[in-house]
């Protein structure tokens, strides 16, 4: 299948973020050769900066096949932030379906045509303390098990030192060096022509992020925890504790008022 071109929008695009990225950021790539010359396919990245999206799409760009984001679909719709994400083929989601695959039909599509969807599976910024990848959402599993396409992992590091999750500020210097490891195919192979059960999905995203944390771990030259770091348990983590802290000082309030009124 041919691929697309990579057209004006896009193009455009690079003529004004390569610049200040090559300045900013020293560049330290790896595992191009993994990334399909022909076809539809996804890349599976981590994300831990502001500035990594960028970051990557230069990486990508330069391997020839575009990445195509995905964005909320109210980006597309108004004004030149909307003729941009349209021009350059970025990917809307539909999160107002009440199908969870229909969500994702527009990315189903592009890969279907023989485009590189780029999805972050996080969902967001990384919450681990140390910048690990996090437990991920189920759409790239979703559509890898609809397309049967190749599922890229990449991992990448440098970004969040330029620009750490949630700072305001960059840091500038000294100048830092974005690593980008691509891995070759995640096998899913096992997981094809079976019913989407939530258990299934789960599983296969499982196997996504722990392919993503071992390329992380070959470029930190360290190992990641055992368990990635879990949002939604992490939430209730905190409310149990909440809720102990305040049943101890409902306990503890009448003593204190008897020893006030024996004063």
């Amino acid at each position: 299948m041919p691929r697309r071109r990579i057209g004006f929008w896009y193009r455009f695009a690079a003529v004004i973020c390569k610049p200040p990225l090559v300045v900013l950021i020293k560049r330290d790539w790896r595992g191009m050769e993994h990334i399909p010359a022909e076809g539809g396919f996804i890349t599976v990245v981590n994300h831990n900066s502001h500035v990594d999206p960028f970051a990557y799409a230069h990486y990508q760009y330069n391997t020839g096949r575009v990445p195509r984001f995905l964005a909320k679909s109210g980006l597309f719709k108004k004004g030149f932030v909307g003729a941009a994400m349209r021009g350059t083929g970025q990917i809307p989601v539909y999160r107002e379906s009440t199908d969870a695959l229909s969500a994702f039909r527009a990315a189903i599509d592009a890969v279907e045509r023989g485009e590189c969807v780029a999805f972050y599976p996080e969902g967001t910024l990384t919450r681990d303390p140390d910048g690990w990848p996090m437990t991920g959402k189920t759409g790239a599993a979703r559509v890898a098990l609809q397309t049967k396409c190749p599922v890229v992992p990449v991992a990448q590091w440098g970004a969040n030192e330029l620009l750490p999750p949630y700072a305001k500020k960059p840091n500038l210097l000294p100048r830092k060096t974005h690593r980008v490891l691509a891995g070759p195919p995640v096998d899913l192979s096992r997981f094809y022509d079976r019913e989407m059960t939530p258990e299934l999905l789960k599983e296969t995203t499982e196997v996504i992020m722990a392919a993503i944390t071992r390329l992380l771990e070959d470029i930190r030259g360290e190992k990641a925890p055992e368990k990635p770091y879990d949002p939604r348990r992490e939430r209730i983590e905190q409310r149990r504790r909440t809720q102990a802290q305040s049943g101890r000082e409902r306990t503890q309030a009448p003593a204190g008022k008897e020893q006030e009124s024996g004063t």
